[in-house]
C-alpha cells in the first residue's frame, strides 16, 4: 500500500496540513473496497484529487473512470446523461443511448456536486446503490451495472435533508465513508508554500521569470481568508504571474488583487446569521406592533359598544377611565376661533365631518382620526349618528333650550353645537 507522501508526489498534491493528510490517508484505506465515498468541503479545495487517488489505488483501476458535473446538467437531460435512454423516449431521441452507468460498468463513477440532483433522480441513484439496477429513459427492462461510486458536495448535506432537497436515505448510502478536506484558510501553513508553486508553473508556462513575494505580502497572503480557496489562490498567482512587471510583489500590489482584502476576517456564516439575526428582530417588533394594534381595536370597540347601550356619557366616562385614558392617552383636542376645550368628565363624540359655508369657517377633524376598523352589530342600538342626535336633544331639553350650557354638558363648543343643530335640522 502507498504512503501519504508518495500519493502526494503522484498526484501532485502540496502541503502539510495534519487534516490534509488524514483525508489521504481514508483515501488510501478505503480504495480497496466497493463501499461508497462521501467527499465533503468547500469550493475549490480539490476534492476531485481524492476520487482519482480511490480509482487508481482500488482493483477497478483498468476499468473505466468518469467524472460527472451534476449541477451542470439541465434537470431534463440528466436521468438521460446518467441512464442512458431508448430511441423515442423524448423530443430529440432518434436512437438508443448508454448513459454513464451502463459505459462505466466494472469502473468508478464521480458524482461531483451530487446535492445538485433532482429529487427524482435520487430515486433513481438510490436503486443503483441497493441492488446495481437502473432503467433507461423510455425503457422498462431493468439493466444491472457495477460500478463504483463516489460522490462531492459542497452544501451542507444536514441542511439539505432538512430543507427536503436531498433525501436522507441516499445520503447514508453515498457516505458510508466521509472525508472532509480542510478549506485553505484552516491550512495556514501551505498557502505560501502553494503560490510559490503556482507562481513557478506559470513562470514556466508564460516564458517569464518567476514572482516573489516580499515579506508584508506573505504577511496579507495568510491573513486573507480565501473564500475560493485554492482554486481562487492558483487564479491570483497566475493574473500576478502575467499582470505585474516588477517580480518582487509587495503588500501593496498584491492587496490590489484580493477582493475585499481589508474586510472582517470573520467567516460568512456570520455575516449571515447577523443578517437573519436582524430580520428576525424586525419581525418580532413588527408582531408587536401589529398584536398591540389590534388590542387597541379591541378597547375602541368595547367602548363604543358602552356608550351605545348606556344614554349616561358621563357614567360611561368614570366607569371606563382607564381604558380612555388608555386609547386616547393625554391628548386634547382644541377648537380654533374661540372654540371651548370639553369639559372635564365628559366624553366628546366623534363629530361628523361637514363641509362650511362661505359665511362660517369652522375646523373639521381629519376624516381618519375616528376612523373604525368594522362595524358593532347589536341588537336595538342605534348608530353613533343617531345617538348623537339624541344626546343633543336630551341635553337641549334639561337645559331648556339654552345652547351654551348644553354645550358645555356635551363637552362641545357652542359654535360646534350651533353647527350640529343647522346639520340635523333640530
Amino acid at each position: 500500500m502507498e504512503n501519504v507522501q508518495s500519493i502526494k508526489q503522484r498526484f501532485e498534491i502540496i502541503g502539510n496540513d495534519i487534516k490534509l493528510n488524514r483525508a489521504i490517508e481514508k483515501a488510501i484505506q478505503v480504495a480497496p473496497t466497493d463501499i461508497s465515498v462521501l467527499v465533503t468541503g468547500e469550493s475549490g479545495v480539490g476534492k476531485e484529487s481524492i476520487p482519482k487517488i480511490i480509482h487508481s489505488l482500488s482493483h477497478r483501476k483498468h476499468a473505466k473512470y468518469i467524472a460527472v458535473n451534476c449541477g451542470a446538467i439541465p434537470e431534463g437531460t440528466i436521468d438521460s446523461e446518467l441512464f442512458g435512454h431508448e430511441k423515442g423516449a423524448f423530443t430529440g431521441a432518434t436512437q438508443t443511448r448508454s448513459g454513464y452507468f451502463e459505459v462505466a460498468d466494472k469502473g468508478t463513477i464521480f458524482l461531483d456536486e451530487v446535492g445538485e440532483l433532482p429529487l427524482t433522480t435520487q430515486v433513481r441513484l438510490l436503486r443503483v446503490l441497493e441492488n446495481g439496477e437502473f432503467l433507461k429513459v423510455g425503457s422498462s427492462q431493468v439493466q444491472k451495472t457495477d460500478v463504483r461510486i463516489v460522490a462531492a458536495t459542497n452544501i451542507n448535506m444536514f441542511e439539505a435533508i432538512k430543507k427536503e432537497k436531498f433525501r436522507e436515505d441516499l445520503y447514508y448510502r453515498l457516505s458510508t465513508v466521509e472525508i472532509n478536506l480542510p478549506p485553505l484558510r484552516d491550512r495556514r501553513d501551505d498557502i505560501h508554500l502553494l503560490f510559490r508553486k503556482f507562481a513557478s508553473d506559470f513562470g514556466q508556462k508564460y516564458k517569464m521569470p518567476t514572482i516573489r513575494l516580499e515579506d508584508d505580502a506573505v504577511e496579507l497572503l495568510l491573513k486573507y481568508r480565501w473564500p475560493g480557496n485554492i482554486r481562487q489562490l492558483r487564479n491570483i498567482a497566475e493574473q500576478v504571474s502575467v499582470l505585474e512587471e516588477n517580480r518582487n510583489i509587495s503588500a501593496a500590489t498584491l492587496s490590489g488583487y484580493l477582493p475585499n482584502a481589508s474586510s472582517s476576517n470573520l467567516p460568512a456564516v456570520v455575516a449571515q446569521a447577523k443578517k437573519e439575526g436582524d430580520f428576525s428582530n424586525e419581525r418580532e417588533i413588527l408582531y408587536k406592533v401589529l398584536f398591540d394594534m389590534k388590542g387597541d381595536l379591541n378597547d375602541l370597540k368595547k367602548l363604543t359598544l358602552e356608550l351605545l347601550k348606556d344614554n349616561d356619557s358621563n357614567k360611561v366616562q368614570r366607569e371606563n377611565e382607564g381604558l380612555i385614558r388608555k386609547i386616547y392617552g393625554n391628548q386634547k383636542e382644541e377648537d380654533v376661533e374661540h372654540e371651548e376645550k370639553p369639559t372635564a368628565g365628559l366624553l366628546h363624540l366623534p363629530e361628523p365631518v361637514v363641509e362650511a359655508s362661505a359665511s362660517t369657517t369652522t375646523h373639521q377633524p381629519p376624516e381618519d382620526r375616528y376612523h373604525f376598523a368594522e362595524e358593532i352589530e347589536e341588537e336595538e342600538t342605534l348608530s353613533l349618528q343617531e345617538k348623537e342626535i339624541e344626546l343633543i336633544k336630551k341635553s337641549l331639553e334639561r337645559n331648556k333650550g339654552k345652547r351654551k350650557a348644553a354645550a358645555a354638558e356635551l363637552g362641545i363648543s357652542e359654535r360646534t353645537l350651533y353647527r350640529k343643530i343647522k346639520q340635523y335640522d333640530l
